[in-house]
């Protein structure tokens, strides 16, 4: 039986290294693209068709990029103490509040907008994905200056160690105003933090208790915040100098001693697989390829591009029945759209609230768990408002001979109606007048060629594609077929648009 069962994995392993050789076609390449990424414009698939997995692998995990985007200029100003909030006279802390409302959609609309651009989809996938991991929101955190600062960190360290970025992100000074440590002291520490920690960043329950938390937490005291500059302070005289038990380890723990003993358990290199599974391969995993793929992510020491490339060159990856099974987030559906179809555009900020209607409001997940994803996204509700947006993207778009087709006065008259209808959304009244002006500009300023995209079909817009050009549309756009009937009497735009509406559309 032993034998049986080597000669069954050697067998399972030599498959996966063929296949790991052989060369992406288009519709592969799509597929991992999207994934791995947001759904990439034809020239991004064409840089990947070609290449063997392992190559397409190792390429997307070779770049680390930081930023390409200009920074937003106040990053620069003073931090704005609650000392100085303090002095304000209530109109100007009203206008203060107001002015970081503001800050905090620019901000929203730079993250966008370095999305759109990257060069490494992956890093700002994987930035996307820690800020759903270490949730800290602006809401409450209440500065955009700091908020910038945590998205930078988790954008630094996303393809790097997870370790470092457990013991970075633990010290950043957005968590400890979240998870209300910045005030922990010997005596009255604050076990927020101290539970998250184990509970949502890196063991999951059932692997700690309660006591194991209130010990932590007396570990976490003193570790606060420079009201001046707004950096991480170690203020000793906070800190509890005493002997602490934490899951079964005991001693003068300080806060980083208490995260390594954390790292140190199978449990938190399993809990970080199985959420990167969800994340990159199916909503269910698989308990004995998360246990192998778990066990070389912390023999390296916790390195996460060893995950990453475990995952993406696994069979179940790459499996038929694995694929149109994860559902796109709002941000993947807006950012992919816009790059599939190269539509033009300036202001990203129509992008902005666009996600935040449908229930991903960058910088503010909903809880200290993050936004749920997966099937969460879509409803009955939900499912109507993402194709109502993608139909806005392609509702004012006319034949235009390879002219790029403007929004119209329709599509303005939905922009301000989009306005009218963002009372959830924290901060439209904060906008007032010359940012609704400034939001109505940016929408006219969408734009998208349907000559220029549909021709690589060898079609165009007025002209009815044929059998095989229709299904070459249809892989390119959707990740299996389309659910709904579409006519073949419809000319290339209307069958476009017919294929963005079909609910595969949703799927990746």
């Amino acid at each position: 039986m032993r034998l049986l069962r080597i000669g069954l994995g050697f067998l399972v392993w030599s498959i996966a290294v063929l296949a790991a050789a052989q060369p992406l076609g288009d519709e592969d390449a799509r597929f991992f693209l999207t994934r791995v990424g947001f759904s990439p414009s034809f020239s991004e698939v064409r840089q990947f068709a070609g290449l063997s997995r392992q190559q397409a692998v190792d390429r997307v995990l070779m770049p680390q990029v930081v930023a390409v985007v200009p920074a937003p200029a106040w990053i620069d100003q003073p931090l704005v103490t609650r000392k100085y909030l303090n002095s304000l006279s209530p109109e100007e802390k009203k206008a203060q509040v107001e002015l970081d409302i503001r800050q905090g959609i620019e901000l929203r609309g730079w993250w966008l907008r370095q999305m759109l651009t990257t060069s490494s989809p992956l890093s700002e996938r994987m930035t996307l994905f820690w800020h759903n991991h270490f949730v800290s929101s602006q809401k409450k955190v209440r500065s955009s200056l700091l908020m910038y600062r945590q998205n930078m960190l988790l954008r630094q360290h996303a393809l790097g160690n997870f370790g470092d970025l457990l013991h970075a992100v633990s010290k950043d000074p957005a968590m400890l105003i979240y998870l209300d440590n910045a005030n922990s002291r010997k005596g009255a520490p604050n076990e927020n933090f101290a539970r998250e920690v184990m509970e949502l960043f890196t063991l999951s329950e059932g692997h700690y208790g309660e006591q194991d938390i209130k010990e932590a937490a007396r570990a976490f005291t003193g570790w606060s915040i420079d009201l001046e500059n707004g950096g991480f302070k170690w203020r000793p005289m906070f800190h509890d100098g005493g002997i602490k038990t934490v899951l079964g380890k005991s001693g003068n723990f300080k806060g980083d001693d208490v995260l390594d003993i954390l790292l140190a358990q199978p449990a938190c290199a399993e809990f970080i697989v199985t959420k990167l599974w969800r994340e990159f391969v199916s909503p269910a995993a698989e308990p004995a390829e998360v246990a192998r793929i778990a066990r070389r992510f912390r023999d390296s020491g916790y390195d996460t591009k060893i995950a990453l490339r475990e995952l993406f060159l696994s069979p179940a990856f790459w499996s038929e029945k694995n694929r149109a099974t994860l559902v796109k987030s709002p941000v993947e559906l807006a950012v992919g759209a816009l790059k599939q179809f190269e539509f033009t555009y300036g202001d990203p900020l129509p992008f902005t609230f666009a996600v935040a209607q449908l229930g991903q409001n960058l910088l503010n997940p909903p809880n200290v768990k993050g936004w749920p994803g997966g099937e969460a996204w879509i409803n009955s509700t939900t499912l109507l408002a993402r194709k109502a947006s993608l139909e806005r993207l392609f509702r004012a778009v006319e034949p235009g001979g390879g002219k790029i087709a403007r929004t119209t006065d329709m599509m303005l008259r939905t922009a301000r109606a989009e306005m009218n209808a963002l009372g959830k959304v924290k901060g439209r009244a904060a906008l007032g007048m010359e940012g609704k002006i400034q939001y109505a500009n940016a929408v006219a300023e969408v734009g998208f060629n349907p000559d220029a995209w549909l021709a690589q079909f060898g079609t165009s817009a007025d002209k009815i594609p044929d059998a095989t050009q229709r299904l070459a549309m249809q892989r390119a756009i959707l990740a299996m077929p389309p659910v709904a009937p579409i006519s073949s009497d419809l000319n290339g735009l209307a069958y476009l648009r017919a294929l963005v509406m079909d609910p595969v559309y949703q799927l990746k």
